[in-house]
């Protein structure tokens, strides 16, 4: 099942298979995607950097286990990750191209909400135990 949804930072297509996401945009199956969340718990962050995390908003981590992950929070779409649990994420464009509504709807499942905008992508860093590195 994939959901299309106004996400906290652009446009996103949301699913808990992340070889579903990968299929429909036409990309190796096994390419990670970004697990989004409405809570901390269970989440493993390396001691320096548990504030920078728990402050931190529109912001992905890639994680020492290669896990990339963002909690979002304050927002409409906290309340849906709320309602349904956390799901991987992707951006509603086809693989290497700009936001394409008529795309995404053809290839979403089921639609959330009706106003969608293309806003700018989250910031990503990945972080090791004591290191901290700007990817986007």
């Amino acid at each position: 099942m994939i959901y299309l949804v106004q996400t906290d930072t652009t446009v996103g297509l949301l699913s808990r298979d992340f070889k579903e996401l990968n299929l429909a945009k036409n990309r190796d199956a096994n390419t990670p995607c970004i697990l989004t969340t409405a809570k901390f718990l269970g989440l493993r962050v390396p001691r320096p950097f548990k504030n920078l995390v728990r402050k931190a908003r529109k912001t992905t981590f890639i994680y020492p286990n290669a896990k990339s992950i963002r909690v979002v929070k304050d927002c409409e779409h906290e309340s849906f990750l709320k309602e349904h649990g956390s799901m991987y994420s992707t951006s509603a464009n086809p693989h290497g191209k700009g936001f394409d509504e008529e795309w995404a709807r053809s290839v979403a499942d089921e639609i959330v909400g009706n106003n969608f905008s293309s806003k700018q992508s989250s910031r990503i860093y990945k972080i090791s135990r004591k290191k901290l590195k700007v990817i986007r």
